[in-house]
């Protein structure tokens, strides 16, 4: 007894001292975002109705079948009449690119957002720390975060990361890591470079399931500029404050939902299949389950708590659309959620139980940009910033889900009012459309199969 209390004191400190070291150390972690920027492509790569049919005719391979089955799904993508493609792909040499049209592709992108980034913020480019690139199809070398280094000249000892195969929620993937980096380099400067590239993926094929990613995946990318330095969190747009990782590589549908292959014909393709939005829902899920009890209060935690065991003991069935279970506004004000296409929408929509308002950045942005794969989310959020949604204050839950099958969110804090129409400059107010539909409608009204000529589909077009 004499000994325990004479280590009592001991044993106090040792607990004391570590509460306090936890606690420093938490509140020494932070992430600010000073700056973002989308890349808006040249108005001679915008894929206008013409500029499809014109494309599609090229594909001998197609026959009647799946030229309606192209004609129905574009119809019904929520894809609009203004998104961009590569060069090469406008100029028909869709199945002869080189390895200069897809670094010409990435240079375009990445050069012209870090470009952005400098100018709007002031930060030299010596002063980088951490740089890091997402881009899952394409890992040239140098790599390409040696030819962003090469172009500004930047420090020799900054570290830098180049992400593939992580699909769209790459993004994601990459702040976390940033976030991870801040702990360990203190009042650093970093940049995550977030797109995909296009070029030499536009699949000439005939498999259904391979012809969706033509109909889905446009050109675009966004850069992101990152602090962990508080003498800059005055002129912060947001901070990170929760980000958190599930992969579900393990079950078999859910890997093989959103796989890179050859078809029959061996013609490389991304396949995407009737299982995705499943694997989408059920990533989603999972991953919630750990990150929405960091953000909500813990009054809303306890009466979810009692009410999935009252319905438990008394056997009521969930309803369907009954989402997550949590008031996910009593913690979280927007919902950015990744514009892979209209059915990952609706599921996550349903998933979180969310009404239209909601869920038109997304739709939007899918119309307007498409699905730009890892720098999707960032045009959903620059619309809400366009739309002046985000006030001093707002939590912004960001939803990415992407190839593996993986689900990675994260949590910002608004730090001021924005108001910056970014990349949606000169048409914000022409958003949203009173209607989605496309030219192709018309034609799919009108197809037959004595009467449609598919080497003239052009001319079909209004």
């Amino acid at each position: 007894m004499e000994l325990f209390l004479a280590m009592l004191p001991l044993l106090l400190y040792y607990i004391i001292f570590n509460l306090y070291k936890l606690g420093y150390q938490k509140k020494d972690q932070c992430c600010y975002m000073l700056s973002y920027e989308c890349h808006k492509a040249a108005e001679d790569q915008k894929l206008d109705p013409r500029s499809s049919a014109r494309i599609i005719s090229r594909n001998k391979n197609l026959g009647i079948e799946e030229y309606k089955f192209l004609l129905k799904t574009t119809v019904s993508s929520g894809i609009g009449e203004e998104t961009y493609i590569p060069k090469n792909i406008i100029e028909g040499r869709e199945e002869s690119a080189t390895l200069m049209d897809e670094i010409s592709e990435m240079d375009g992108i990445l050069f012209d957002t870090v470009d952005e980034l400098f100018a709007k913020t002031g930060v030299s480019p010596s002063e980088i720390n951490i740089i890091v690139s997402s881009v899952s199809l394409f890992s040239p070398a140098p790599s390409l975060t040696a030819r962003v280094i090469n172009r500004y000249k930047m420090r020799e000892d900054i570290k830098a990361f180049n992400l593939s195969g992580m699909g769209c929620s790459a993004s994601v993937v990459a702040i976390d890591l940033v976030k991870q980096l801040f702990k360990t380099y203190k009042n650093s400067f970093a940049i995550v470079m977030s797109t995909e590239s296009m070029s030499s993926h536009w699949y000439p094929g005939k498999d259904k399931s391979m012809m969706l990613s033509n109909i889905l995946f446009r050109t675009g990318g966004c850069s992101i500029l990152l602090t962990n330095n508080r003498d800059w969190k005055n002129k912060a747009l947001m901070e990170l404050t929760c980000s958190v990782r599930t992969h579900i590589g393990s079950n078999d549908e859910a890997y093989n939902s959103c796989f890179q292959a050859e078809d029959d014909l061996g013609i490389n393709g991304f396949r995407l299949n009737k299982d995705l939005p499943k694997a989408g829902a059920k990533a989603l899920t999972m991953n919630l389950r750990v990150l929405l009890p960091k953000v909500i209060p813990l009054s809303e935690v306890i009466r979810y708590q009692i009410s999935y065991y009252r319905n438990k003991i008394m056997k009521r069935p969930t309803p369907k659309d009954a989402g997550p279970g949590f008031d996910l506004r009593s913690g979280i004000d927007h919902f950015c959620v990744h514009p892979g296409g209209r059915a990952i929408i609706d599921e996550a929509g349903q998933s979180l139980a969310l009404n239209d308002y909601d869920l038109e950045p997304a739709r939007m942005a899918l119309y307007r940009f498409g699905n730009t794969s890892s720098g999707g989310l960032w045009y959903v959020l620059g619309y809400m910033e366009a739309k002046q949604r985000l006030k001093k204050g707002d939590t912004i839950l960001m939803i990415s889900l992407g190839a593996g099958f993986k689900c990675n969110n994260c949590v910002w804090k608004v730090m001021k009012d924005l108001e910056d129409t970014n990349v949606w400059k000169n048409c914000i107010d022409q958003y949203p459309p009173k209607t989605l539909a496309n030219s192709f409608s018309k034609i799919l009204a009108s197809i037959s199969d004595e009467s449609m000529n598919f080497t003239s589909l052009e001319d079909y077009l209004p």
